[in-house]
Order: structure tokens, then C-alpha cells, then sequence
């Protein structure tokens, strides 16, 4: 065991026990059948206002992912979770990372999705996007997803271009006594947790926990063994407290080691040229947030919110290390008695240092960033209980691109109380990021050939990616026009439609080659002349057949005009049908039946190391079936099969290698033991 993994192990049993005592004070937990289909529209998010609302009456195409949802679908993980939201992309590259987005340009490294945790964003300057495979929560303790497709740049800042994901946790008075999970498989091959949680006074509350899992490799697309596999170790805490009436604190931290298994082709510009190798990728991190929120009236209140977040990487690609400090406030108040106002200032500094590896590096070898934002929105009731409208703006300054406005418009029109019609007109960015600012990539090499022509030999070709500190922001108007109703008894229906046109998409451009006595070096400068259109409709459906039966229905069409052919092999695409059904059944208190099926259309993306190929990817059907038995109060014993109908498919290519993996079926057992509740 080393230092790392050892000083991770004495963080965690100090946590928890600490926290172990011999009171427990019990919490009940809103299970999923017990809410009708009205109730479920009317469950209350915070993403679309950063204050708490109906669902139901929020402007915007917002889905909640509740916890029960997710237990009951046999989710191992945060991106597992989120394929249960219409119009989210959510494909699996590998045993260990994921290619997530909305509403279109998938990938790897998609960078137009804002991702949150407890408001906490995970977002990293390093590509603008998320690192999937380092951003774990104990689902048991997550409350809900509240998952936004569309532009949320208003409220929550630049890359909340296409939507934001806010994942919430539990307050601890909500889990209360010990909790054990622990189960294994053929491909989840064994996983584990323990949470406790306890008063530690009349006003205070709060938990610890311990997780961890390892996940067995797939197999490469074109057969034999991935070298995929993944181990991580997690744990935390969560506290909350509240001093006084007016006045509620919440302190949590998270800390992380994880294993990462991969397939790596690194080029030289020397014999052999390329290297292939199975490496495993450290990484490590953690977190600590701070929040105080104070209530002075019914209608006004405020939040001052606070985190620290470190990673580090050690990867043959690039060894990169980042600290991020974050300080946010915002306050909301009712103006007039028809104004209700929310503003808000913030300040990010992030810190980076990189080590040069054989084929990358970054100019400077570190770097320190600052970003400034404020922003205001008012809901202004035009007509009472009948019409609102919402106006507001974010103002950032970053170090990248310099000042960024990013307004909204939204109405909201209730003629009926079954019937809600909405409509938005948004504009957002997504900033430069430090890889296009910075990035110096060997990303191919040409080995030397022999010629009919003098000199009879051609040197080899290396293909090398340059940042350009002229990067602009790329940017989106979007247009969005949705309806709810729940005009059906025991049925619901969300149907969102959109328009989006893109400007300034990233670009690679053709340098001038470039020879230095060994190789010829040919350039490509990253730039801004791309430019697409979105369009297309989600629709969410929920049909309560019986009291103990309710379906699930979501279906979604992308369609996706580029100026130039080549900017779908260069920014990524997105299926253009989705379609989704679930049957949750509940028989009794005691057994649950899930069956979550799921219709993926065709789709490509790109291998890199390939010369900018297109790869196709079939369109696949996916199985997923869920069975639990609660023998006895506290215990529950759950079978879950994951894939069921084929032996292995190809969801997308791993851009970073020469063969695409297949995600294989996969079954698995769980047993959950709840106590001193």
C-alpha cells in the first residue's frame, strides 16, 4: 500500500468514527410510488432560479433524477444516472470514462456542459470540461439531478453553454444511522460502502462515509483485451448546522485515489515512432465547501458560499496538478411585490502545474487564472398566477477572453393549472480553456517512406496541435419553447423544442510544414471558424398505469447543420434519436421490478491518432433489469443485469486510441443493511 493510499485510510476511519455514538435518530424517506404524477411535477429544483421552485413552474427544460430513481435502475454511477434524463448524450467509452453532453458535440472532453455538486462546480480550466472518472458521490446519499438542457449561463457562468447538471446530496439530519452497502459481479467486480450519521447536538446534524470499488476491463472492438480496469477509494463528511432560526451552516468534504487503466499510443519523432503501452494513471484529490445561508424575511434571504478543490493527474500524456478557491454570494429579495430579485457576485482563482511529457506540454509549465462574475435576474409578474417574465444577465471577466455578458429572456404563460406554456431567448459562452490557449501536442507521426523521386526518401511527418493565446469564446443563441401538462389523469407530458446557432466553434487549421533536419513538423493552429445549427425536440413522459405500476417514456431528435463538413469530425457529434421506456414496479413493500430499456441511434466519432477519421458507430438497443427483495426491515438484496442483449456494443470511440472498446453485459448482486435509523 502506498503513502497516498495509507494516508487516505487514516483520513476516513478518523471521519467515521468520530462520528459513531449510540443515539440514533430516525428519517423518513419519500419513496417513488407514494408521489402522483402532479406531485412529481411540482417537486422543487433550485438550477433554474437559485432559489427553490416548482418544476413545474420553472421557464426552462429542467428533469430531476430523484435518489429512488437511481437505486432503482441499478446506477453504479453519476453518468449511469443521468441516462435516465431526455436529451442527454451519455455514452461509455470505457470501463473507466465517459463522453457526456446535451443537445449535441459529444466527446471525450465535451466542453458546452456545466456539471455541479452541492453547487460546488467540477468544471476544470484544463479542457473545459469534466473529468468523469474523478467525480463520485455515495449515490445513497445524493438527494436528486437536477438536470437543465439548454443555456443556464445567466445564473451559473460561461461553459453552461448547452446546460447544467447540479447533483445534490442529503442533508445529514436525512441520513441518520449506519448504512452498508456491498456487492460484486462480472464486470462491477466487487464494490463497497459504509456511511454513519448522528446528532452531534440538538442543532447540529451530520455523516461520514467510506466507499470504494474495482471494475473489471472490457474488450477492444476488434477483439482481445482493453486493459480498461479501474479501482477507486473514496470517502467524506457532511455537516449541517443550524445556530439559529435564521441562520443554517453546512460544511462537507470529499477526498479520492483512483486507479485508472488504459491503452495509450504515444508517438516519437524517432524509431519506433509509435509506442503503444498499457499504463495505469494515478490520480488523486479532494475537496472542502463552506456554505452560510441566511433567511431575513419570507421573501428575502442570502447564501455565501465557499470551496477548495485540488486534483492531480499522472498520465504519460500529461502530469498536470490544479488547486481551485471559489468564493460565491448571492442575496434574493421581492421588490414592489412583483419583482422577485436575485443577484450575486463571485470570485475563481485557479492555480495549475504541468510537467512536460514526451509528446505534450504547456506554455507556460504553469499558470494562475482569475475569473470575476456577477449577475442579476428578476421575475417580473406580469399578470397574477397567469404570466411571468424573467430578465437577467451574467458579467464575467476572465483571463482568457476577457469581459463576457450572457442575458436571458424567459416567459412563463399558465392558462390552465394543468397547462404550462414557456418560452427563452438565451445567449452563452464557453470560454478558451488552458489546452487551446497553451497546448503544444504531438498527435500523429508519418513514419519515413521511401520515394520514386529524388532524394528518394521522405523524412518522417509529425502532426503537431498548437493552443493559440487568440482563442476566442465560442457562442450560442438559443431559442426554446416548451409545454407541461398534466391534463390526462395520472398521465404527464414535458416537450421541450429548441434552436441553437453556434459561432466561433473551434477549428484546426492547416499550418506550414515545417522541416528542422529530422522530421517535417505540420502544424495545426486551433481557431474559431466553425459555425453550426441545432435543432430538434425532447419530450418526457409519465404514466402512473396503477397504483403500483407507473411508466416512464422519453424520446429526443438532434439534428445538426455544419458550415464545413470536416467540423463534425472536429467538435464531436451527438445521436440524432434517443428513446428511452421504463417499467417500475412495486409489489408490495417488499419486492420492486425495473426494467429500463433504451434505443441509441447510429453515430461517429473520431480517433485522433487516426489522421481525423470518421468511425461509425451502429445504433444500439440496451436492456437493463433490476430485481429486490426486502426480506426483513433494514435489508435489501438486489440482482442487477446491465446490457442484456447483446454480449458487448461500441457506444463511442476512445479518441486517445487506436481501437474503440466495446461495453460488455454485465450482472451483478447487491446487499444494502440500513440500522439505527
Amino acid at each position: 500500500m502506498n503513502g497516498k493510499n495509507r494516508l487516505i485510510i487514516q483520513f476516513l476511519i478518523v471521519i467515521v468514527v468520530s462520528f459513531i455514538h449510540s443515539h440514533y435518530v430516525s428519517a423518513d424517506s419519500e419513496e417513488l410510488m407514494s408521489l402522483s404524477v402532479e406531485d412529481l411535477l411540482n417537486v422543487e429544483v433550485i438550477s433554474t432560479a437559485k432559489k427553490a421552485k416548482s418544476l413545474n413552474d420553472s421557464p426552462a427544460a429542467i428533469f430531476v433524477i430523484t435518489n429512488e430513481d437511481i437505486k432503482r435502475i441499478g446506477a453504479t454511477s453519476i453518468p449511469e444516472a443521468l441516462r435516465l434524463a431526455p436529451g442527454l448524450d451519455v455514452a461509455r467509452i470505457s470501463a473507466n470514462s465517459w463522453a457526456v453532453t446535451a443537445r449535441g458535440f459529444n466527446g471525450r472532453f465535451a466542453n458546452k456542459l456545466l456539471v455541479l455538486i452541492d453547487g460546488r462546480s467540477i468544471y476544470t480550466r484544463a479542457f473545459a470540461g469534466v473529468y468523469w472518472e474523478n467525480q463520485d458521490v455515495m449515490l445513497e446519499d445524493v438527494e436528486r439531478i437536477e438536470v437543465i438542457r439548454g443555456p443556464g449561463a445567466t445564473l451559473w457562468g460561461a461553459n453552461a453553454v448547452n446546460g447544467v447538471i447540479n447533483i445534490i446530496t442529503k442533508h445529514s439530519s436525512d441520513t441518520q444511522g449506519g448504512l452498508i452497502t456491498a456487492g460484486g459481479g462480472t464486470e462491477e467486480q466487487g464494490f463497497g460502502a459504509f456511511r454513519y450519521g448522528g446528532k452531534i447536538s440538538d442543532d447540529t446534524s451530520a455523516r461520514a462515509y467510506v466507499m470504494g470499488f474495482n471494475r473489471d476491463q472490457n474488450t477492444k472492438k476488434t477483439g482481445g483485451p482493453a486493459g480498461d480496469a479501474w479501482d477507486k477509494v473514496q470517502g467524506g463528511f457532511r455537516m449541517d448546522s443550524q445556530p439559529s432560526i435564521d441562520d443554517t451552516i453546512t460544511l462537507q468534504g470529499d477526498i479520492f485515489q483512483s486507479h485508472i487503466n488504459q491503452d495509450t499510443t504515444l508517438f516519437q519523432v524517432s524509431s519506433p515512432y509509435r509506442n503503444r503501452m498499457d499504463e495505469t494513471v494515478d490520480s488523486f484529490g479532494g475537496n472542502m465547501l463552506l456554505r452560510h445561508q441566511h433567511t431575513f424575511s419570507a421573501t428575502s434571504d442570502s447564501t455565501l458560499q465557499i470551496f477548495y478543490d485540488y486534483y492531480e493527474r499522472q498520465s504519460a500524456f500529461l502530469k498536470e496538478s490544479r488547486h481551485t478557491f471559489d468564493i460565491d454570494f448571492q442575496h434574493r429579495f421581492d421588490f414592489l411585490g412583483w419583482n422577485d430579485l436575485v443577484w450575486g457576485i463571485g470570485y475563481r482563482f485557479s492555480h495549475d502545474d504541468s510537467n512536460i511529457s514526451v509528446t505534450t506540454k504547456l506554455l507556460p509549465s504553469s499558470r494562475n487564472d482569475q475569473l470575476v462574475s456577477g449577475f442579476v435576474q428578476d421575475e417580473i409578474t406580469l399578470i397574477d398566477e397567469s404570466l411571468w417574465l424573467t430578465l437577467g444577465s451574467k458579467f464575467e471577466h476572465n483571463d482568457y477572453s476577457g469581459f463576457e455578458i450572457q442575458p436571458t429572456a424567459r416567459l412563463l404563460w399558465i392558462p390552465h393549472r394543468h397547462h404550462r406554456l414557456w418560452g427563452a431567448v438565451s445567449r452563452a459562452v464557453r470560454t478558451p480553456s488552458r489546452f487551446e490557449h497553451d497546448i503544444v501536442s504531438l498527435q500523429f507521426l508519418e513514419p519515413p517512406q521511401a520515394t520514386t523521386t529524388p532524394p528518394f526518401f521522405r523524412p518522417p511527418v509529425a502532426l503537431v496541435f498548437e493552443g493559440q493565446r487568440n482563442f476566442e469564446p465560442e457562442e450560442v443563441i438559443s431559442y426554446e419553447l416548451g409545454y407541461r401538462t398534466t391534463w390526462i389523469q395520472n398521465v404527464s407530458i414535458d416537450i421541450t423544442a429548441f434552436f441553437n446557432t453556434y459561432n466561433k466553434l473551434r477549428s484546426l487549421e492547416l499550418g506550414t510544414p515545417v522541416f528542422n533536419g529530422r522530421y517535417i513538423k505540420q502544424p495545426y493552429f486551433l481557431s474559431n471558424n466553425l459555425r453550426a445549427k441545432t435543432y430538434g425536440f425532447e419530450a418526457a413522459t409519465v404514466w402512473q398505469m396503477l397504483d403500483w405500476w407507473r411508466w416512464d417514456m422519453n424520446y429526443s431528435l438532434l439534428k445538426t447543420d455544419f458550415n464545413n463538413e470536416k467540423a463534425i469530425s472536429e467538435l464531436g457529434a451527438s445521436p440524432q434519436q434517443q428513446f428511452s421506456l421504463r417499467s417500475v414496479i412495486s409489489l408490495g413493500n417488499d419486492i420492486d421490478l425495473d426494467v429500463f430499456f433504451r434505443y441509441v441511434d447510429r453515430n461517429f466519432a473520431v480517433s485522433l491518432n487516426a489522421g481525423n477519421e470518421k468511425d461509425p458507430i451502429k445504433e444500439y438497443v440496451s436492456l437493463d433489469i433490476r430485481m429486490a427483495w426486502r426480506p426483513v426491515a433494514g435489508i435489501e438484496l438486489s440482482l442487477v443485469g446491465q446490457n442484456l442483449l447483446a454480449s458487448q456494443h461500441l457506444e463511442y470511440t476512445k479518441e486517445t486510441t487506436l481501437n474503440a472498446i466495446a461495453i460488455e453485459r454485465g450482472v451483478y448482486g447487491k446487499i444494502t443493511w440500513q440500522f439505527g435509523q
